[in-house]
């Protein structure tokens, strides 16, 4: 649009409240004008019929395989689900005292934390937006605390950010810096018609001073000086010493833009993070149990498929019991496959040579996490860190996460690396205990007490976990339009299911989602 007097358009206005205000200020104002992000599904399909006389069988008893037969067992069918390990849960894990795991070609790790402590070495936070699994946390009664997801007070560490490199910066420092900054500049392009001839004279006033409280501009000059957000270099506080406090000096606008740093921490704040976030009490793994006490008696562990072969009436599918290597067969009516694609394309089964293909043609992602037991919470007793995240460039760590439980005590677990794609695959060639070394070098860098601190370490290589062969699936823009469609549909009598086959990959709500779907289909084939 054209004009001095003309409105500016909603899109060009949310853009610049994007770049202005960061995602926070633009969702608040896409809520305001009725443009929100729905959330996604919060409760199973209600299903009416009844099941009763069909048989199901589940392969895989992670979330979606127990999704499954909780829901479709309330509606009378008779699940069977068939699960290689010797435990529920799938992805959903947490390694505490006495856990053990044996990647492929590796040494069995046992975790020797203390009694009390643990790593989510899955799946390890809930977004507010997931209100698919917290349905099952509010009917099953699992109680939720708070994880930190963003800490303004933790720190973020670049070695490659220019004049900002090797230093200690704190996201409140550069979010009010960068924000400030931003402001002055764009103030002064406002004031001098320098910018957007779209606003009219009312427009710019009113931009101009929500800029200037924004940035908090100063003077009539409309200069960023800092501001109490960024933090103060004594805090303020009783008599006249402290008293009042110093104020920091604010990081160079050229030095901000030059480091990249606004790079680093924008990625916490994209849909579904939120600052705050939810974890069950005493670990991820209490959703995983939850289902299994309802769902137990249907589950046969260490059950790993050999074979799917599927007819005009049934379902068969052979399995070895891992304890004696037994093979054993059952059949049944239809079958829901939640194993990962990863895994199932290496199982012999009679699809056709189409659904075989679209199944090989999803990879899935080297993911790797490491947990660090330390001696002592240095992170809070000596730079006053209570949870969220340290972001950095140190090859191969992307995050190191500081626990949101167990505050002031002793000892805690922190994440001290969480790495995805080739680094993931370079350092799990590592043993563990050369994974830990790795870690607390990195580690070292940002903390002076890491090294001397540390107790004991767990990883995971998930593309080295025999039953998973990877942290996620990994769709591309071709076979989300190809592969996902004739995925989605399924073949016969054989449906599948898991985060895999969702738009939430990655996600316990993927997987329970794709369950809820997957069983309405599988319900409405049935009662045909």
């Amino acid at each position: 649009m054209n004009g001095a007097n003309k409105a500016v358009s909603r899109r060009d206005f949310l853009y610049r409240a994007a770049a202005v205000g960061g995602t926070a200020l633009l969702f608040n104002t896409m809520n305001a004008w009725g443009m929100g992000i729905n959330s996604r599904a919060g409760a199973p399909p209600a299903l009416s019929g009844s099941g009763k006389g069909k048989k199901v069988v589940i392969l895989g008893a992670g979330l979606a395989g127990m999704t499954a037969a909780y829901e479709l067992g309330k509606l009378g069918y008779q699940c069977q689900v068939l699960e290689a390990r010797a435990f529920a849960g799938g992805r959903c894990q947490t390694a505490r005292k006495g856990f053990r795991l044996q990647e492929l070609g590796g040494e069995t790790q046992t975790c020797r934390f203390d009694d009390g402590q643990y790593i989510n070495h899955g799946p390890w936070r809930i977004p507010l937006h997931h209100q698919s699994t917290l349905h099952y946390t509010r009917l099953f009664e699992v109680p939720l605390e708070i994880m930190v997801n963003d800490n303004d007070h933790a720190f973020v560490y670049l070695e490659n950010a220019g004049p900002l490199s090797k230093q200690r910066l704190r996201p409140a420092q550069l979010k009010s810096d960068m924000r400030g900054h931003v402001a002055e500049l764009l103030a002064k392009s406002v004031r001098n018609s320098q910018l957007d001839r779209d606003l009219t004279a009312d427009d710019k006033t009113l931009l101009l001073d929500y800029l200037a409280h924004e940035g908090q501009l100063q003077g009539t000059d409309l200069r960023y000086k800092g501001r109490s957000g960024r933090g103060f270099t004594v805090n303020p506080g009783a008599g006249l010493a402290p008293g009042p406090g110093t104020p920091s000096d604010p990081l160079g606008f050229k030095e901000l833009l030059a480091s990249k740093v606004g790079n680093v921490y924008s990625a916490v704040q994209d849909f579904p993070m939120q600052n705050t976030m939810f974890e069950p009490v005493g670990g991820m793994d209490a959703i995983a149990r939850a289902f299994y006490q309802r769902v137990g008696r249907q589950v046969r562990l260490q059950a790993e498929v050999q074979t799917i072969r599927q007819g005009e009436r049934g379902v068969t599918v052979t399995y070895k019991d891992n304890v004696s290597g037994k093979l054993s067969a059952i059949t049944a009516d239809y079958c829901l496959c939640t194993i990962p694609l990863s895994v199932l394309r290496n199982i012999d089964s009679d699809f056709s040579p189409r659904f075989k293909a679209a199944i090989k043609s999803v990879a899935y992602a080297p993911v790797g996490k490491i947990g660090l037991q330390m001696k002592r919470r240095f992170w809070e007793e000596d730079e006053h860190l209570y949870g969220g995240h340290v972001l950095t460039d140190l090859k191969a760590i992307n995050t190191i996460s500081l626990p949101s439980t167990g505050w002031q005590k002793q000892k805690g677990v922190l994440l001290g690396y969480y790495h995805y794609m080739s680094d993931a695959i370079e350092i799990s060639a590592l043993t563990p205990k050369e994974r830990a070394e790795f870690a607390l070098d990195a580690g070292q860098k940002i903390f002076p007490a890491y090294r001397a601190s540390f107790d004991s370490a767990f990883s995971v290589a998930w593309h080295r976990v025999q039953y998973n062969l990877g942290g996620w699936a990994e769709w591309g823009d071709d076979n989300r339009k190809d592969s996902y469609p004739l995925l989605l549909e399924g073949e016969g009598r054989v449906l599948l299911a898991g985060e895999h086959l969702s738009y939430l990959t990655g996600w316990q709500a993927g997987a329970i989602e794709s369950a809820w779907q997957q069983i309405e289909k599988l319900h409405a084939r049935a009662s045909a």
